[in-house]
């Protein structure tokens, strides 16, 4: 029996090796005040990017540490709207790759926004995968 192990390569894995695909990335740590749970706000501008023209981008993962003693979420927005909520406990971390992976196109805004509760306070460490190719 052969010990030969057969690895398949996903398109977007190919594309990413090949150049075809450049990987982008939303990161960073960042102190917060909470605003109430129903008021999203931008954690940050450098969480902010726009799909530049000739590309379309997907969103593939989210990782977000909590350093605070409440409950808070991220929502990745975009042109504005929410399009993915995710909580994260007090002082804890969230790792999701996403399996619904929607192609933004060219001019659409993704920003990664925060909810806490009022007067809530600490510091938000924030790592926000996304992959760009041509359209």
């Amino acid at each position: 029996m052969s010990d030969t192990v057969i690895l398949t390569e996903t398109q977007q894995e190919r594309a990413l090796r090949t150049g075809a695909a450049t990987p982008r990335f939303l990161q960073g740590v960042f102190p917060f005040v909470g605003r109430g749970l129903f008021d999203l706000a931008p954690l940050d501008d450098s969480l902010i990017y726009t799909v530049p023209d000739g590309k379309k981008t997907q969103f593939v993962y989210f990782r977000a540490g909590n350093a605070c003693d409440a409950l808070v979420y991220f929502a990745v927005a975009v042109n504005g709207t929410p399009i993915r909520y995710f909580p994260v406990g007090p002082n804890a971390d969230i790792h999701v790759v996403l399996a619904i992976m929607e192609p933004h196109a060219a001019s659409e805004t993704m920003s990664i926004l925060i909810a806490a509760p009022r007067g809530a306070t600490g510091t938000m460490i924030v790592d926000a995968g996304l992959v760009e190719s041509a359209q």
